[in-house]
């Protein structure tokens, strides 16, 4: 592996909170000078605190990206709430705020006209298209969603959509980025509402909703049929290809599979309102396996073996 060395170009991030810093951390574990930005300082502060425990804890797991060290990488880091210092220089500004419209448009109005000549704009928006969060920039040409997996340090994917007016060269650039910094971009080649990831989560979560709705299963083995069958073999290989090896390729699936899928899926209830009593019960089973008390505990479980996932499939994947 190459030495990774402290890089001069700046990059900033708008918006510190959860994917405001694994961001954060991505860019300064390959050598990045980070500003991170934020409007009160003391979430900032918060932020590269929180961010600290995070680098040391990966270090201590023997995870910690990059060949720098963990005072390097933190090192690589400022904060700042003067969004102008933020931005001056930056090649790259990445907007990190809570999925509202209205909230992305007040603040891409302080942004664009601070923007450097030919510096690229980018959103980690999760479902609202680049023509609609763009269309009234002045430097809309540079503008691209950046859409990550939650969390991004441990889940690599990002989806990357530009607008129909962006300029050729910004998402080639951005590709590049996110794969230099151990990320794994897939190119969206047109607009779709909530993009791809969310399309196929939301068609899981919304069949996963109805099975306990008719009382086929409870929440608990509906979710155990993801994470000990389906998503076993997902962490490997995606849906198309599971089903190209279960059969001889996909026309001997089509042969063996294809009126059996179309018999099923026909029965398939609209995707519901998620609502009622039914949203009542899958909230109480969770909350009696996890209490809302104990929710970031959890989460911290759930890195720590994202994080030895990542390193399973690099170390098989060598």
């Amino acid at each position: 592996m190459a030495e990774t060395k402290i890089k001069q170009d700046k990059i900033c991030i708008v918006g510190s909170g959860l994917i405001g810093r694994s961001f954060a951390m991505l860019f300064a574990a390959s050598g990045y000078q980070v500003y991170l930005y934020d409007i009160q300082l003391a979430q900032v502060t918060d932020a590269l605190d929180n961010i600290r425990i995070q680098l040391l804890n990966l270090e201590g797991m023997g995870l910690l990206r990059g060949t720098l060290t963990v005072d390097q990488q933190h090192s690589c880091i400022k904060g700042a709430s003067d969004l102008g210092e933020a931005i001056k220089g930056a090649w790259f500004v990445l907007e990190c705020v809570p999925e509202r419209l209205d909230l992305k448009t007040v603040v891409y109005k302080s942004i664009d006209p601070l923007l450097e000549p030919n510096a690229i704009l980018g959103s980690s928006a999760s479902a609202l298209v680049p023509s609609l969060l763009s269309k009234d920039l002045k430097n809309r040409n540079r503008f691209i969603v950046v859409h990550p997996t939650n969390p991004p340090f441990y889940a690599p994917l990002v989806e990357l959509v530009p607008a129909p007016w962006t300029d050729a060269d910004v998402l080639p650039a951005i590709k590049s980025l996110c794969t230099e910094i151990g990320q794994a971009p897939v190119v969206l080649n047109k607009e779709i509402d909530g993009f791809v990831l969310n399309r196929i989560q939301y068609a899981i979560i919304g069949e996963c909703w109805n099975l306990v709705k008719a009382g086929v299963m409870s929440s608990e083995d509906v979710d155990k049929v993801m994470s000990e069958g389906l998503g076993r073999r997902y962490a490997f290989m995606g849906p198309l290809e599971t089903a190209y090896l279960n059969a001889d390729g996909w026309l001997s699936y089509k042969d063996r599979y294809a009126e059996m899928m179309e018999r099923v899926t026909s029965n398939f209830e609209p995707f519901p309102k998620i609502e009622g009593p039914t949203l009542q019960k899958i909230h109480d089973e969770f909350a009696r396996k996890i209490p809302l008390d104990q929710l970031d505990a959890r989460r911290e479980w759930r890195d720590a073996r994202l994080a030895q996932l990542s390193k399973l499939k690099k170390e098989m994947d060598k």
